[in-house]
């Protein structure tokens, strides 16, 4: 993805856009019952993953880095960010790519579809974008698209996985700032469309059911606050269901724009382990802690972030080994799902 990514992204929109759907999902889905020390889970999402940022071998090193350190958490997989699908006719180094992203799971990261493009539509005839197409973050908020446009759609992402060992997890919306998106989110917003249109999870819904993502329920990053957060079902039938599983602490390991001014490991947990956003969600019992990064600025080979990141980790095995559990987005909904709130974080539980 481009360094120059434009400035309405996902916090911004979402915070816009959140509070009433917010009120509606209540504070039940944030808090656990009960006291107790509790362990509280942690995990992660990674944005903008992809081959051209830094290569195939980094994506390699940074799987390595979580299966030898047993952390766990998320990282997009956007087959037709160059503007043609990777998984057909791939070249060496996206091939390589491929083979790290199906082997992602095994080492504790899950993978997201953030969208087929990050841009805009793809049109799976002539495998690549619409020209004239809509920005696919922005289509994921328009209310006249149908639950079989959208469902048409996702499964055709799932489809071009599929051709190379790569099996999806859950979505990630693709922010856009372009002054069409903004104009046209404007006009939503005062229309009274201020979330996504719900037949976006009721799609994920009908192909969760029909076994074509890893797990029976369906993680999904919209939004993320560090206050206002919580994970929130969106659509469910039975075993089967969708959540938007919001992060509640930001990106500090140089944002898409991989700028050092925007790093500070600090801002996670301090060296001595007594301040930081992590540990203040530890010490209000929160549920869990869950950060956002870009890979631009994440990523072991290039990125100005790499060395903050493993600097958090250490810190927290050092100081939070005995208060914290990591665990993939989907493991969390799952149990979540599974035990019918978060029962599933009594002490001492975790398998």
């Amino acid at each position: 993805m481009n360094a120059s990514r434009p400035q309405l992204t996902r916090r911004r929109f979402l915070g816009m856009a959140s509070a009433a759907a917010l009120m509606a999902a209540g504070p039940a889905s944030r808090a656990p019952a009960g006291g107790g020390q509790r362990k509280i889970v942690l995990s992660f999402y990674c944005d903008d993953t992809s081959p051209y940022v830094a290569g195939a071998k980094a994506f390699e090193t940074f799987l390595d880095y979580c299966a030898e350190h047993e952390i766990a958490g998320e990282s997009s997989a956007i087959l037709g960010v160059s503007g043609h699908s990777m998984s057909r006719r791939p070249s060496e180094e996206e091939q390589a790519f491929l083979q790290q992203v199906a082997r992602a799971h095994e080492c504790g990261i899950d993978t997201h579809m953030e969208l087929m493009t990050h841009g805009r539509l793809f049109d799976f005839g002539a495998t690549d974008p619409g020209k004239d197409a809509a920005h696919e973050g922005l289509w994921l908020h328009e209310p006249e698209v149908t639950v079989e446009q959208y469902e048409r759609y996702f499964a055709g992402i799932i489809a071009e996985g599929e051709r190379v060992g790569v099996k999806f997890t859950g979505l990630t919306w693709p922010g856009c700032g372009c002054e069409v998106c903004t104009r046209r989110y404007a006009e939503l917003r005062a229309g009274g469309h201020n979330a996504p249109n719900p037949a976006v999870w009721q799609a994920l819904l009908s192909l969760a059911r029909q076994g074509r993502f890893r797990g029976h329920t369906v993680p999904c990053f919209f939004g993320s606050s560090e206050t206002e957060y919580g994970i929130h079902r969106k659509a469910a039938d039975g075993e089967y269901a969708v959540y938007d599983l919001m992060p509640n602490a930001k990106d500090c390991f140089g944002i898409w724009e991989n700028n050092p001014d925007r790093v500070d490991p600090d801002y996670y947990i301090t060296a001595n382990g007594e301040s930081g956003i992590v540990v203040r969600h530890v010490q209000a019992a929160a549920p869990y802690c869950i950060w956002y990064a870009h890979w631009q600025g994440l990523n072991p080979a290039t990125g100005v972030g790499w060395s903050a990141f493993t600097t958090v980790v250490e810190r927290i095995r050092r100081h939070l080994q005995d208060r914290v559990v990591w665990m993939r987005p989907s493991e969390i909904t799952e149990r979540y799902h599974a035990a019918g709130g978060w029962e599933f974080l009594e002490k001492g539980s975790r398998d």
